[in-house]
């Protein structure tokens, strides 16, 4: 079918459902029964792609915002030069928002899930993994591997639900740091600008995940390749202790997640000394920020973020004195 022919196809068939309708509405109204209600449409938050061999998704959990907005990011004295790169690029002030891309690879019998987001609770804004897993015909006791890059509430949770491992199949890597620091008699959060009333609170359901996923859980040392150098787990320190970034590598094609470098797809870039109070150390966290932007730039790296606008996917560049974030365009498979 040519170009031409296609449009009036489309076309045609545009107006049989137009004429459908309106004749469908038409016998409701002679019938005196009220026309149908449209039904809720539901955008898309699933989204297919490819690494090398091995099919991708990425996978929303949720439709959030942070009404902190700028008072989140710091340096205090360094946010009117923020507000006007947000003016400069015609981002919208107020809640910054909180996008949360869970990274599905499916290679051969392997099902791996990196990260898990919020879990399912009454706040149907969020917790749509198992949504999303199931669109794709995943279901949890396909999953073999998950690989946990920190454990705030966004990444752990959905591991677990009602007390019971949420993926009963699969193992859980993480960074030996990351499983000390919940574990230590003390957690250390004297460098975070974090609220400091909700650290108790945050302390004590990651250690209650950890008890769930304790048999589930394979803490290594460093930088490690597993499944045969399918995924390289990488230190990325300074967001957490034990935050990790992760290599997916298949034939030619390599995906580095970035997990938590970014929270935001304009304001770390354009000045990676700019950190957001979620930060444990901000100062190791801006050293691996610059380390990986130069990277990735150096290499053009393929690039996908927890929290950047989904489906995540995309190339980081220098802009002026700092970076940009490359969108990668949709491609519909």
């Amino acid at each position: 079918m040519n170009e031409v022919s296609r449009r009036g196809f489309v076309g045609s068939a545009l107006a049989g459902m137009a004429a459908l309708t309106a004749s469908n509405a038409g016998a409701q109204q002679a019938a005196g029964q009220a026309p149908a209600e449209p039904k809720p449409f539901r955008e898309p938050f699933v989204y297919h792609f490819k690494i090398g061999d091995a099919d991708a998704w990425s996978i929303s959990d949720c439709d959030l915002g942070l009404g902190e907005g700028l008072d989140l990011m710091w340096p205090q004295e360094d946010r009117p030069k923020m507000k006007e790169e947000m003016v400069r690029h015609g981002e919208r002030m107020g809640p910054l928002p909180l996008y949360v891309n869970i990274l599905v690879v499916k290679a051969g019998n392997d099902v791996l899930l990196f990260d898990a987001g919020f879990g399912k609770g009454s706040n149907p804004k969020m917790g749509w993994l198992q949504e999303g897993l199931a669109a794709v015909g995943i279901s949890p006791d396909q999953v073999t591997a998950g690989f946990l890059s920190h454990a705030h509430a966004d990444h752990l949770n959905g591991f677990v639900n009602q007390g019971k491992p949420a993926f009963p199949n699969a193992v859980v890597y993480l960074l030996e740091e990351e499983l000390a620091f919940w574990r230590s008699p003390e957690p250390d959060f004297s460098k975070s600008k974090r609220n400091k009333g909700a650290i108790p609170g945050m302390i004590k359901e990651v250690r209650q995940n950890f008890d769930i996923l304790q048999e589930k859980l394979r803490p290594v040392k460093g930088t490690t390749e597993v499944l045969g150098g399918l995924v390289r787990i990488e230190p990325a320190p300074g967001h957490t202790d034990g935050h990790a970034c992760f290599r997916i590598r298949s034939g030619n094609d390599e995906l580095l997640h970035l997990m938590d470098l970014a929270h935001h797809h304009l304001l770390m870039f354009a000045d990676p000394n700019w950190t957001i109070a979620f930060d444990h150390d901000p100062v190791v966290a801006v050293e691996t920020r610059k380390k990986y932007w130069n990277e990735a730039v150096e290499k053009h790296t393929r690039c996908m973020g927890f929290h950047l606008p989904w489906p995540g996917l995309g190339h980081i560049v220098t802009e002026r004195d700092g970076y940009r974030w490359a969108i990668e365009a949709w491609r519909w498979s």
